[in-house]
């Protein structure tokens, strides 16, 4: 087989003058890249490189350094923009790189031309054992978040980029836009490879311009700028950035005009995703592959097509199934895990479930180890669910669940503020088209995305499931519950016996979710993940935290001293809850001391309207009426610290560079509450009076009311702050 160097050149004698690279300042034609190339390849054999580490965003020096290392026999290992350090630190040492390549000015690095930057780095060992003929090392993260070298030819690589060509004989494309980063290898092979040999341009730009941050962010108003200013004839992607565009596409934002192919892969999609894609003038193809087969293995394409499919397997690889319909793959697999003997010559297993049509076209059906088994011995694909949602509800992430129970559940990532009751048509329609044995008991609504810091996702946002199965109390705690099987009356929900056998825990999540809206939909919350806020706004935040958070022990002492004898269990529990709270509202004066503020000031102060009502309304609770509404604040705060503490005390300390002193109290609060609230559940399941069921909803309700008027009203910098709600 020729190598690719060489049928690149041959590219560059038949089109010497058509533009190859094109980036947002400059660009190379086909003469003037192979000449770059050539000049960059030399300078690497005479520095005696051998192993280089590629990074950095994507720009023409990334794709020139990439091609030079082919030319000059260099093993290449790129280095995914969005690995943590100590991912990118695994990476560099398993794979005893010789130095790091860069179209980034590297710190004491050497210019070797054309916008490429080299760093020599220290002899480490011999480093992991890699098969001879590597040419290309790719990492990924996996589901369990430790980077995994797979080790790919030249020939391999070269294999899958003519197969896909041989695919796409039929579609005549002249422009693809990477939007993926240029370390992925799906974009490498399909995105720069495939067009170069198609004799078209490959335009790259930074991706923060593209409105891409890190594995998953997307800002997609900049996306479907860059998109219009550059007009591609083809783009890849995943089913988020898919799904997105078609969004996008409905609304009138996107052009689509200038579309001819745009191939999703990555997942599982929905049909009804790819038909609404079409019908929105946007041409989407799935396909299916892995690193381990160069990235691609199947793919659908104008006039050979099925969808519900991936395609037909590219003519480079044969594709079968075992008895327990694992995907198999023979033909062009890797050459082996860096660090790992080789196998030997059978086919590879993918971990993969699916299908194959009597015509040919495949079906996944997602991975095997994820397969949920049914307490009536039904197996479920959890990816099929979770693209079925994504799909259904527009959501951001979808995680589904339940191994051994009756039905399956999910949680979902919801952020455009939708009630669960809001969604509850969709889900409903979607229930109505799933076989029995999948339908979905509930569905928790989350406002905060599943991160990789947390240990939810994989950097390329795959779920980790097994951190997510361990953390799932904690995450439904802090969700709002959809139950699919309602349909009696408020009045009839209860503990009962005859009535509907919901957890009480359960009832209070669903029955106050429309006003916790209030609360999550704070401008507050969205300023602090934009970078818009500052040190008054914080200070302000802890004033009032001090000036609430100072009466939650007086609280809990009147509460129990008007508990009935009935109630004496919960009585028990304020003992415990009363010994864990004590001395909170100091944490919070340190806090504000340790933002320059004076905390004898603010302890002889006076708090905010929202507050001094919230307060008053919980001592009259209390007193004049039912003295376990005292737990509705609980429901309201500690639910609310797990969701939010956290995550915005981190972008808080960042943007505003403030030392961990100050940050006792949000950072204690998302850690110790997830404790707290799945001892409150518990407690709450044990309530089984209507009239204390009820007073606890309605203090719940009015708390989130009160609590979110104080959330309204923190100042924001720049004339943002935001009009106050007062309290009704």
């Amino acid at each position: 087989m020729v190598a690719l160097p060489d049928l690149l050149q041959q590219q560059s004698q038949a089109h010497p003058s058509r533009i190859a690279l094109q980036g947002p300042d400059a660009g190379f034609s086909y003469s003037q890249m192979m000449q770059a190339v050539g000049a960059l390849a030399d300078q690497l054999r005479r520095l005696g490189v051998q192993r280089a580490g590629l990074c950095g965003d994507n720009t023409l020096a990334w794709i020139l350094a990439d091609l030079a290392c082919l030319l000059a026999g260099v093993v290449c290992v790129p280095v995914p923009v969005f690995f943590s350090k100590s991912q990118a630190a695994h990476l560099i040492e398993k794979a005893s790189l010789d130095c790091l390549l860069s179209g980034e000015k590297e710190t004491f690095g050497e210019h070797i031309g054309h916008g490429v930057w080299l760093r020599h780095l220290p002899v480490t060992g011999a480093g992991a054992w890699m098969p001879e003929a590597t040419a290309k090392i790719t990492f990924t993260s996996g589901s369990t978040g430790t980077p995994k070298g797979v080790c790919l030819s030249e020939r391999q690589m070269a294999a899958t980029t003519l197969a896909l060509k041989e695919r796409l004989a039929s579609v005549p494309l002249q422009h693809h836009l990477c939007i993926l980063p240029l370390a992925t290898l799906l974009e490498n092979i399909a995105g720069v490879y495939l067009p170069l040999l198609m004799g078209a341009t490959v335009s790259v730009a930074p991706l923060a311009s593209l409105g891409m941050r890190g594995s998953s962010g997307l800002d997609l108003s900049r996306l479907v700028a860059g998109i219009n200013r550059s007009r591609p004839q083809s783009l890849i992607l995943v089913p988020e950035l898919a799904m997105a565009l078609v969004a996008a596409a409905e609304q009138g934002q996107l052009e689509g005009g200038s579309f001819r192919f745009l191939a999703v892969g990555g997942g599982r999609v929905s049909p009804e995703l790819l038909v609404r894609g079409r019908a929105a003038g946007l041409p989407l193809y799935q396909g299916y592959g892995l690193s381990e087969c160069g990235s691609v293995v199947a793919l659908n394409v104008p006039g050979n097509e099925s969808i519900g499919t991936v395609g037909k397997p590219l003519s480079h690889v044969q594709v079968r199934l075992d008895p327990d319909r694992h995907i198999l793959v023979r033909g062009n697999t890797h050459l082996g895990y860096l660090g790992d003997e080789p196998e030997g010559e059978g086919g590879l297993d993918t971990g993969d479930l699916g299908a194959l049509t009597p015509d040919g076209f495949l079906t996944v059906n997602g991975r095997a180890k994820n397969l949920l088994i049914t307490s009536f011995g039904r197996n479920i694909s959890p990816e099929w669910l979770e693209s079925e949602l994504v799909q259904a509800l527009g959501a951001q992430q979808a995680v589904v669940f339940g191994d051994g129970e009756p039905q399956p559940s999910a949680l979902v990532v919801i952020r455009d503020g939708r009630s669960p009751e809001q969604l509850r048509s969709a889900l409903v329609e979607l229930n109505a088209g799933l076989p029995d044995y999948a339908r979905l008991e509930a569905v928790y609504i989350r406002r905060q995305p599943l991160t990789h810091a947390e240990g939810h996702i994989t950097a390329n946002g795959r779920p980790m499931r097994g951190q997510i199965q361990s953390d799932l109390p904690a995450l439904l705690a802090a969700a709002f519950p959809v139950f699919m099987n309602l349909s009696m009356t408020q009045s009839t929900r209860s503990n009962t016996p005859g009535g509907n056998n919901m957890a009480f825990f359960d009832r209070l999540q669903s029955e106050t979710a429309e006003a916790r809206t209030h609360v999550t939909n704070a401008p507050v919350i969205e300023a602090i993940r934009e970078g818009r806020f500052d040190l008054a706004g914080y200070t302000w935040f802890l004033t009032q935290a001090y000036h609430h958070v100072k009466h939650t022990v007086p609280l809990m002492m009147a509460c129990g001293g008007r508990l009935p004898e009935r109630l004496e269990f919960v009585r028990k529990a304020l003992v415990e809850y009363i010994e864990e709270e004590y001395g909170h509202h100091e944490w919070i004066l340190n806090d504000l001391e340790a933002c320059g503020e004076d905390k004898e000031a603010i302890r002889n102060g006076n708090p905010d309207t929202s507050i001094e009502l919230m307060v008053a309304y919980l001592y009259d609770r209390i007193h004049r009426s039912n003295p376990a509404a005292f737990f509705g604040m609980v429901q309201v705060l500690e639910g609310t610290s797990i969701e939010l503490a956290t995550p915005l005390g981190e972008a808080i300390q960042k943007q505003l560079e403030l030392p961990d002193e100050a940050f006792s109290y949000l950072y204690s609060h998302g850690a110790l509450d997830q404790d707290h609230f799945e001892f409150f559940r518990n407690l709450m399941n044990e309530i089984t009076d209507p009239d204390d069921q009820q007073a606890i909803i309605d203090a719940a309700r009015m708390v989130y009311r009160l609590y979110g008027d104080m959330l309204h009203s923190i100042p924001l910098p720049a004339g943002r702050k935001e009009k106050r709600h007062e309290a009704a």
